[in-house]
């Protein structure tokens, strides 16, 4: 697929009520394989190589998350997907945000996995700057030995070791200049709260009880949902749920899924 002269990867199975998954920083479609696998099972399941990452090329000189939610919005006009629920994991819940801030007509339901609305701290901001200077003197593979391996929790690393590597190798062969281009647009993302905060579509927010990343009851403390929300914990995952609890949050998207179909 081409689109604004540059090529956007994609991976469409299935049938049924539309589905859009968002993979995160250092992803690709990859990461979705057995997950999206499943789901296709009973829906009709689109992931989409974001922005300079897997086989899409990258903007320029940085992928902001309203560009980005554009080109899910040409991808989704051109299959035919008019309305269909969203789920973002990690960076791609903050492109979910963005898309339902431009396109919210577009949606049944959007659900952030493992991601949150709420703009960079400070620390976080020095830390994206940080990884900026690696990935330009050539060491971005430090970046995804360090990032993959606490992306899972501590006590999943043996367990998961396969996947572990298998995401390592993903990220790892992310081109340079869209992790350069994607931590940009990270950094000066706004805070979405008072937009989550105001919509009335059904809301799905999973999150990792041993989330390196995500510390989920101090992220809850700060994130004001709205009226039409479900929110899971999941007892025994980092950043990685559809990795580490892979049946835990099928079931849980399926019924969130479900229980729209049947209000």
């Amino acid at each position: 697929m081409i689109l604004n002269s540059e090529k956007i990867n994609y991976k469409l199975s299935g049938s049924g009520i539309p589905l859009v998954l968002l993979h995160g920083y250092l992803e690709s479609v990859e990461i979705w394989n057995g997950f999206g696998a499943k789901l296709s099972k009973t829906f009709k399941v689109l992931m989409i190589d974001l922005p300079g990452h897997g086989k899409s090329a990258s903007y320029e000189e940085i992928n902001k998350m309203e560009d980005m939610a554009a080109q899910i919005n040409e991808i989704t006009e051109e299959l035919g997907f008019h309305n269909f629920f969203l789920i973002g994991h990690s960076l791609g819940g903050y492109v979910s945000l963005a898309f339902l801030e431009l396109f919210p007509e577009k949606l049944l339901g959007i659900s952030l996995f493992h991601s949150h609305p709420l703009a960079d701290s400070t620390e976080t901001i020095e830390k994206r700057k940080r990884e900026i200077e690696l990935v330009m003197h050539g060491r971005k593979e430090l970046i995804c030995q360090v990032n993959i391996a606490k992306a899972f929790a501590d006590e999943n690393l043996e367990k998961f070791k396969i996947k572990i590597d298998l995401a390592k190798q993903i990220a790892i062969n992310t081109p340079d200049k869209g992790v350069i281009a994607t931590l940009k647009g990270m950094i000066q993302r706004p805070d979405r709260s008072q937009l989550l905060m105001e919509t009335s579509l059904p809301f799905l927010w999973i999150l990792g009880e041993k989330d390196n990343y995500i510390p989920y009851p101090d992220i809850t403390k700060k994130v004001s949902l709205p009226l039409n929300t479900s929110l899971v914990v999941l007892q025994n995952s980092g950043h990685q749920g559809f990795l580490e609890e892979e049946k835990q949050s099928l079931e849980v998207i399926e019924e969130f899924i479900q229980k729209y179909l049947t209000n």
